[in-house]
């Protein structure tokens, strides 16, 4: 007789982490909606890189190329976060993508352009987290507060580093 290894269906956990239970699905929906803009992001960001072209051209895809490897990282360790607060994360791109408030690239024709709504996304997500930042830590979530704190100062200075090349 085999013993089946593999539940067939993914489910939500039932975690005793200290959060109450409103807190963690307020902290995973926090979570998700940072998840689904660093993907987005970091989409975007990897588009630029694939076709930067002009004299700047290694320039902008050596920091692109930085900037979107931090960014799939990132995607992992948020992504987790929701599943260690007992949630679902997203099963697709394109669930993260709808689940996005940022402004593609594809709508700007110029790279100047493209990188300014690069620099938006990385601005966008860091008020965004700074906007949960005080609900998170009024709960005590100290992972999650590490996890957003981490982000803000790595997207302030990937806008940083895109304004300065169009400055």
């Amino acid at each position: 007789m085999t013993q089946q290894v593999l539940k067939t269906q993914i489910t939500e956990f039932h975690t005793v982490n200290g959060l109450l239970e409103g807190e963690r699905a307020r902290a995973a929906e926090s979570v998700r909606s940072v998840l689904a803009d660093t993907f987005t992001l970091l989409v975007a960001t990897q588009g630029i890189h694939w076709n930067v072209q002009g004299p700047l051209f290694y320039s902008i895809h050596m920091l692109t190329e930085k900037q979107y490897q931090d960014m799939f990282g990132a995607v992992d360790q948020i992504a987790e976060r929701i599943r260690a607060l007992g949630f679902l994360a997203p099963l697709s791109a394109e669930e993260m993508i709808s689940d996005s408030n940022l402004i593609s690239p594809n709508e700007c024709d110029e790279l100047d352009a493209q990188i300014q709504c690069l620099i938006e996304g990385n601005e966008l997500i860091t008020r965004s987290i700074r906007q949960k930042l005080p609900a998170i830590e009024a709960m005590y979530d100290v992972k999650t507060a590490e996890v957003f704190s981490n982000r803000i100062g790595t997207h302030e200075e990937n806008a940083w580093q895109l304004r300065a090349i169009i400055s």
